[in-house]
């Protein structure tokens, strides 16, 4: 039977981080709503502490959303976490994700602190967020280059102390994949009381790897994975949330599901790049431009005999407009056939082979051949067969 992977969405935090992406209250709050739609199990709304417009993003997202769990970020300090409970208490779900470095690189050079400094002052975090919620959430920051033995540790002393969610950043996007399931799986058999938390993925993209490690890691235990819409996020970004919920959905034999709409994922992701004034790759998986365009003449030909052959998904599947076949001097004669019938021309084979030589003369002097052009060539075509 297939096992639910919650979707723990952090573009209203963790996207907003992105140079330029600040969103105010009545942006964030209306993206929250829209989240909610898409069918996303937790909406990490912000950090309250952070600045009074955080708070009341937090605070008026809490009183609205009814439907997904309402999450606000801390660091391990006691005012931080008193703040975003006062922050969440409208919420109908609430959560406080707290935490606090684990690798070496953080507990010496950003804490001046020792190993067992650091367990007393996670769990404590743990221990003050339990007072306004049952639902904590920690975070190992920098886990991804945390000893394993010592990571299992404080993964045990946190749940041990309340913990009900246990996140497992690679914060630095440092780990190979393989590397990443096997911290998951190193976790799930070394960790006596593991069975008493969900473990989480939160993957950065500094080498182009998060959501491969996302992937790992559910394979190798974990059951909640933090993302963005649009793969936004601290530097190179983060997990994007459409990608990981397709990769899920394609994949059924790895018996995973998430309770994603999506049908919603190619507008929710205009939205947010309109939003956050962020443009989308062209060549961005599942939600770029591109991704379900045809240039290619062999492709071309594939496609319009079978679109199976190139596209794994169906366009209207994830909410985008269509397929495109776009008409370039690498397009061949089927592309060529198949644009004209789409503006109600009805070419015969004698027709294209004839308009052929002129369309690819049009192709080598622009990047893209526009209807425009066809219906030029069309014409030129009729005057062509009235003399």
């Amino acid at each position: 039977m297939a096992e639910q992977v919650y979707i723990f969405d952090t573009t209203l935090r963790d996207g907003e981080q992105v140079p330029g992406c600040k969103l105010n209250t009545k942006e964030k709050v209306g993206l929250a709503l829209k989240l909610e739609a898409l069918g996303v199990d937790i909406i990490e709304a912000g950090f309250p502490i952070s600045s009074p417009g955080d708070f009341e993003s937090v605070s008026e997202i809490a009183k609205l959303v009814k439907n997904a769990t309402v999450c606000g970020l801390t660091r391990a300090v006691q005012k931080d976490i008193e703040v975003a409970g006062e922050a969440l208490k409208h919420a109908k779900r609430s959560r406080i994700h707290t935490g606090i470095g684990t690798s070496d690189f953080h507990i010496k050079a950003k804490f001046n602190a020792t190993r067992e400094e650091i367990i007393a002052r996670a769990t404590q975090a743990v221990k003050w967020a339990r007072n306004f919620t049952d639902d904590v959430e920690f975070f190992a920051e920098d886990a991804g280059r945390t000893d394993n033995e010592y990571l299992a540790r404080v993964v045990e002393a946190v749940i041990a102390a309340g913990a009900t969610v246990v996140n497992i950043p690679d914060t630095t996007g440092y780990c190979l994949p393989h590397q990443y399931g096997e911290k998951m799986a190193f976790l799930r058999n070394n960790v006596s009381n593991i069975d008493k938390a969900v473990l989480s993925c939160h993957c950065h993209n500094d080498l182009g790897l998060a959501t491969a490690n996302s992937i790992a890691g559910v394979i190798g235990g974990a059951r909640q994975i933090e993302c963005t819409i649009n793969g936004l996020g601290e530097r190179a970004g983060n997990t994007a949330l459409e990608e990981v919920v397709m990769i899920l959905k394609q994949h059924a034999s790895l018996g995973f599901y998430t309770g994603v709409n999506a049908t919603m994922l190619n507008p929710i992701s205009r939205e947010v790049s309109d939003i956050m004034r962020m443009g989308v790759q062209p060549n961005k998986a599942i939600v770029g431009a591109n991704a379900f365009s045809h240039s290619s003449g062999i492709h071309q030909d594939g496609f319009l005999k079978s679109a199976e052959t190139y596209e794994i998904i169906n366009p209207e599947a994830v909410g985008a407009d269509g397929s495109k076949i776009v008409l370039t001097a690498r397009s061949g004669r089927s592309a060529l056939a198949y644009r004209f019938q789409k503006l109600g021309f009805q070419f015969d084979r004698n027709d294209i082979d004839i308009l052929y030589p002129s369309f690819l003369q049009v192709a080598d002097t622009k990047k893209e051949v526009m209807e425009e052009d066809l219906q030029a060539l069309a014409k030129a075509h009729a005057a062509a067969l009235v003399h």
